[in-house]
């Protein structure tokens, strides 16, 4: 059983950045993917962003892609994402989510189904 918490959101306005971290524990960090999602009100939960268990490949969702960056420390067993460039359209809670690499195989999950474990969700609030 891997949890997770996310850290690092709050209030920026347009054009700030911010980072996320996720701390994991519970279980091998380097036998997961992770990914970021995020939900606005009366959306649906959205994919940003996802890496290899290795950190090698990573993968983005178009909204964000060329703005935020994800990366992951294993020794720290912390996955990050860098958002550079805020809009306010990126306002929503966001989630970091763990895929085990044994059971989905190493393809990069970009749906919520896809992955096995999700943390509580951090704030990010932008202000025009």
């Amino acid at each position: 059983q891997v949890q997770l918490v996310e850290s690092g959101g709050g209030l920026v306005q347009a054009g700030g950045s911010l980072r996320l971290s996720c701390a994991a524990s519970g279980g091998t960090f380097s036998s997961y993917n992770m990914g970021w999602f995020r939900q606005a009100p009366g959306k649906e939960r959205e994919f940003v962003a996802a890496i290899s268990w290795s950190g090698s490949r990573t993968y983005y969702g178009d909204s964000v892609k060329g703005r935020f960056t994800i990366s992951r420390n294993n020794a720290k067993n912390t996955v990050y994402l860098q958002m550079n460039s805020l809009k306010p359209e990126d306002t929503a809670v966001y989630y970091c989510a763990a895929c085990a690499v044994s059971t989905r195989g190493v393809v990069l999950g970009l749906v919520p189904p896809e992955y096995d474990y999700w943390g509580q969700g951090t704030q990010v609030t932008v202000s025009s």
